[in-house]
């Protein structure tokens, strides 16, 4: 047996590059599209228009407040999230124009927030609104 060893093997390789960039702008596409399906997962709310007008009076308002420890208050009462969800559906039912008001303090838990906009989401409320409460002077503040 003898052995060879002058003959160097040839590599295969691209010889056009134009074929080399034609895979790379492949792959650029491949991944464009891919990503597109990511899901992003979030709330859609249905805002009024620019130019709509809506005239909300103050007995068509259901207000809710959640402090600092993330308790929710109705009326000044605590009140935990399913009974807020059966004040919500009673009060659409007797009154249509209902709109939801949630005031938040601003050391509030954002899941709680994110739990009673889900909840008014849930429930198709038509006039949703949620405000920051003013953030109380600290005591050493001028």
């Amino acid at each position: 047996m003898q052995l060879k060893f002058g003959r160097k093997r040839k590599r295969s390789r691209f010889e056009d590059a134009g074929a080399s960039s034609d895979i790379a702008f492949l792959l650029i596409i491949y991944f464009i599209v891919i990503a597109g399906f990511n899901i992003n997962k979030g709330f859609i709310m249905h805002l009024p228009a620019k130019d709509s007008t809506r005239l909300i009076l103050k007995e068509d308002l259901l207000r809710f407040e959640l402090d600092d420890r993330g308790t929710l208050l109705y009326q000044g009462t605590v009140i935990e999230l399913s009974s807020a969800e059966q004040e919500i559906q009673t009060a659409v039912r007797v009154n249509p124009n209902l709109a939801v008001v949630l005031s938040i303090a601003p050391r509030a838990p954002w899941q709680q927030v994110v739990s009673f906009v889900e909840l008014a989401q849930t429930l198709e409320v038509e006039a949703f609104s949620f405000s920051m409460k003013d953030e109380p002077p600290s005591e050493g503040a001028l």
